[in-house]
């Protein structure tokens, strides 16, 4: 029998799916990813946004054209938000929400989800994926509650997994990728009664592999959790540091816990250790309560602190969330804002791009087409280089020129 599994949301229902499909393949099925004809598919849905949910329902269309004798599997976010709207859909004969994902690898139609939270971590799915970049789960749910998001009440609670699980599933990483991401859905309210970052990081340390951190949040960055990267054999000077408005009313608005000072004053700390960090972020364009002179003040600071890439989203209500009741912008309004802030984007990018030329660095191949290899540098710079080299390795490079959002690089002897 054959199984497909269908990722629809984050980098964290990509591992679950990655997860999915290991347990499926070690349970005697052909257990594939992705949108392709199987007897029985399992959908991971995203709940997001309005749109991402709307999306979510599509693909059980999508699958029935595929096959229309298929058995559907659905859970996820959206079918946490709501269950019902999938269980009315033909072919859905099992539908869970955002707990206990490992028990849909039996495939068995007479199980039923209570769609309760956990409130302890679930360590029964880990990752067998063939990707260049392992992704490992350390941390699921959320305690933030920001204004605009619905996932807290999705996913629940923060709920750290233990060191020696992270440790364990490294290693098997290491067999087949040369780059571990330690991913979660708030990576940064990470901790366990074995502690937190600088325990994980200090049970790590002595792991030869790249380690690079998906999304964190501005109060995590201090000079202890610095410190305690510098202890990893090959920390990658990626930080992903969350900003979603440069205006300090917005922010009140938004229901984020620091300051744009207290922002600019984990940059600096950052560039203290990392002088050649890529501090990367998430900016929400048009929020609700984002007045014209909001918008202005986080332009402006969004262009001072120099980024290496900025993803801007205008802003969408959420059914659900607190913000959802009070509103939205003029259409036009918002997309005038994305407009800006993505002209701040690509000065952005040029700058951080060229203040790196001449420099060394090294790139983990991904791609390679037409006489050219493509991948990531340690610092995530998108990076091309003559040649067909091999994929899933780590070459030196020196960084020569800039097309666009690229930098074009030599092989560094």
């Amino acid at each position: 029998m054959k199984v497909a599994v269908f990722n629809l949301g984050c980098k964290v229902n990509q591992y679950e799916c990655d997860s999915l499909v290991r347990l499926l393949t070690d349970g005697g099925y052909e257990a594939v990813e992705g949108l392709q004809y199987a007897d029985v598919y399992i959908l991971n849905t995203c709940a997001v946004t309005n749109e991402a949910e709307r999306k979510s329902r599509q693909a059980v269309t999508r699958i029935r054209k595929l096959n229309p004798e298929a058995r559907i599997f659905v859970c996820g976010c959206a079918s946490q938000h709501d269950a019902a709207q999938f269980e009315r859909l033909d072919n859905v004969v099992c539908v869970f929400g955002t707990a206990h994902k490992a028990a849909l690898a039996l495939l068995d139609e007479s199980q039923k989800s209570d769609f309760l939270t956990p409130v302890s971590y679930e360590d029964d799915m880990t990752a067998l994926g063939s990707r260049t970049r392992a992704y490992v789960k350390i941390q699921d749910g959320c305690n933030n509650f920001c204004t605009y998001c619905i996932v807290p009440y999705l996913r629940g609670r923060s709920r750290s997994r233990s060191i020696d699980s992270i440790r364990d599933e490294v290693i098997e990483a290491m067999g087949r990728a040369e780059e571990v991401v330690l991913t979660g859905i708030d990576v940064s309210s990470y901790h366990t009664e074995q502690g937190g970052f600088e325990a994980l990081f200090d049970a790590l340390s002595d792991l030869d592999v790249a380690i690079r951190l998906s999304s964190l949040e501005v109060g995590l960055i201090t000079r202890d959790f610095l410190d305690a990267t510098t202890r990893l054999r090959r920390f990658c000077p990626h930080f992903h540091l969350s900003l979603q408005s440069g205006s300090n009313a917005t922010l009140a608005a938004m229901n984020r816990h620091y300051t744009t000072d207290r922002y600019m004053q984990a940059v600096e700390l950052i560039r203290s250790y990392y002088p050649d960090a890529a501090i990367t972020t998430d900016v929400i364009v048009g929020f609700v309560r984002e007045t014209d002179e909001d918008f202005e003040e986080s332009l402006r600071f969004c262009d001072s602190v120099g980024f290496a890439n900025i993803h801007v989203f205008p802003y969408s209500p959420r059914s659900g969330t607190v913000a959802y009741k009070w509103g939205s912008l003029p259409a036009n309004v918002v997309e005038e804002r994305a407009r800006r802030m993505g002209e701040v984007k690509t000065r952005s990018i040029a700058a951080f791009l060229n203040a790196n030329l001449g420099r060394q660095n090294t790139v983990l191949i991904e791609e390679v087409s037409d006489g050219y290899s493509y991948g990531y540098s340690a610092n995530y710079i998108r990076v091309r280089v003559p040649g067909e080299l091999t994929i899933g390795r780590r070459y030196p490079v020196r960084f020569r020129s800039v097309e666009g959002d690229i930098m074009i690089a030599e092989i560094d002897n």
